[in-house]
């Protein structure tokens, strides 16, 4: 990790006219044992200073260092430095200048880190370049941002995503670098613009049952210049890792979600939507693809048993005989009560065998008992309970495919990037909210 010396970069800046004079103001450290200050900030095409240009700033010629000082993206590094010298930091790290990006080696590692970096960072300053007022904006403003859904721009980026849910402590800033305000303290508000739920903003990803899905409804509206960043801005929050590959495209958003699923359980990554229709995978193609998904909860496979069996106790069986005892309704029908008792039991069966068990170069497979009786009866449970849980902040709902083999197989390979060279599977559409139960699925995948 290269680190700026807040210290050397201020008394270069103080000698700047003295040429001869030699300041080595970055230094590779280890992110572990130092102590840093971080910055987060919008970048602005053509101003901001590289790696390169800041350790040879010295050796310029005077009209090209003279310019290169006239950068808001210079300018920019040293009233950060001012800032952590003022808060008694002596190193910072701010992506601009502190990547070799030459080095395609360093740059992969860097991204792969980032997340890591801003975590361990002692307080993060986040710039908000487009803010002028001396307060945190906390009402919607189309005509100040016209260009940013009525927000600062800083909350637009694909980058500053993982920014703001790292650090423990942010520090905001205006144009003119005047504290707005702290993470902590905006939570509320900050929860307003990103949907992000306040004990994340204060507290990290950190111990949160949080699902895939509505982690990836956080970066939805987000942008980035790349489209191969909209994936690689994603890897820190779902804490896995993969090499860069820059003119990969979408492909690269379809890596992040293999390597999600092959570290976890979580099937609401299929929970994605789309207003178009389309074939032959079941991942999507972008995270606007999960927009919709911000309510969105896990819900564990027993809870999810109890859940199904107490809909369908009270809306599948009809009203029982019951006797008032006080608030409580005691059935005194001896067939409802074995219904129930038969209901929770195949709830929870059911629930136990929809899962995910296996990522391959063929594809994503499920298991499902073939022998899975009245699937259209389970059908209309499951859409109703959908709605009858999503009342109460939970979602659940079902993806299913339909093999050209016999209902008999208890397993199938999803269509996924190479799914055509399967016989074995036909590509169907995938809209994972809204895809009903066939008569006979050969897979379904709880939500």
């Amino acid at each position: 990790m290269k680190l700026l010396s807040v210290k050397d970069v201020l008394k270069r800046e103080e000698d700047i006219q003295h040429p001869e004079v030699e300041y080595d103001v970055i230094k590779e450290l280890g992110d572990k044992t130092m102590r840093y200050a971080i910055l987060s900030h919008r970048w602005e095409d053509d101003s901001e200073v590289t790696y390169e240009e800041m350790i040879g700033l010295m050796k310029m010629e005077k009209p090209k260092r003279d310019a290169l000082k006239k950068r808001s993206g210079y300018q920019k590094i040293i009233k950060t430095c001012k800032q952590a010298m003022e808060n008694g930091h002596e190193w910072l790290w701010i992506d601009t200048c502190c990547i070799d990006k030459r080095s395609s080696a360093e740059l992969s590692e860097a991204i792969n880190s980032m997340y890591r970096w801003y975590q361990h960072a002692q307080v993060c300053y986040a710039y908000l370049s487009d803010v002028e007022e001396s307060t945190f904006p906390t009402e919607e403003n189309d005509e100040t941002y016209d260009k940013s859904n009525g927000w600062p721009e800083w909350f637009t980026r694909g980058w500053t995503l993982q920014e703001l849910i790292a650090p423990k402590q942010i520090e905001f800033f205006n144009k003119n670098w005047a504290s707005i305000g702290n993470k902590q303290h905006l939570a509320p508000v900050l929860e307003e613009i990103t949907t992000i739920p306040c004990d994340v903003l204060r507290d990290g990803l950190a111990g949160k049952r949080l699902s895939v899905a509505q982690i990836m409804s956080w970066a939805a509206d987000r942008k980035t210049t790349r489209v191969e960043d909209r994936a690689y801005s994603l890897m820190g929050l779902f804490e896995v890792n993969m090499p860069m590959v820059y003119g990969e495209g979408k492909k690269a958003f379809q890596r992040l979600q293999l390597k999600i699923i092959r570290r976890s359980s979580d099937h609401s990554i299929f929970a994605w939507d789309h207003w178009m229709i389309r074939t032959g995978s079941v991942l999507a193609e972008d995270p606007i693809d999960f927009q919709g998904c911000g309510r969105m909860e896990k819900v564990e496979p027993d809870e999810f048993g109890d859940k199904l069996a107490e809909y369908m106790k009270l809306y599948r069986l009809g009203n029982p005989w019951y006797i008032q005892l006080n608030s409580r309704k005691i059935s005194t029908n001896p067939i409802h009560q074995c219904r129930v008792a038969w209901l929770k039991w195949r709830a929870h069966a059911l629930s136990q065998q929809l899962r995910t068990y296996a990522v391959g170069n063929a594809g994503i497979q499920y298991a499902l008992d073939p022998a899975l009786p009245g699937c259209r009866a389970v059908s209309s449970i499951l859409r109703g309970l959908s709605r009858h849980i999503q009342c109460s902040r939970f979602s659940i709902s079902l993806i299913t495919k339909t093999s050209m083999r016999s209902a008999a197989s208890s397993c199938l390979t999803t269509s996924m990037p190479r799914t055509m060279d399967s016989p074995a599977v036909t590509p169907t559409h995938t809209n994972s909210l809204q895809t009903l139960l066939h008569s006979r699925p050969s897979q379904m995948v709880l939500l």
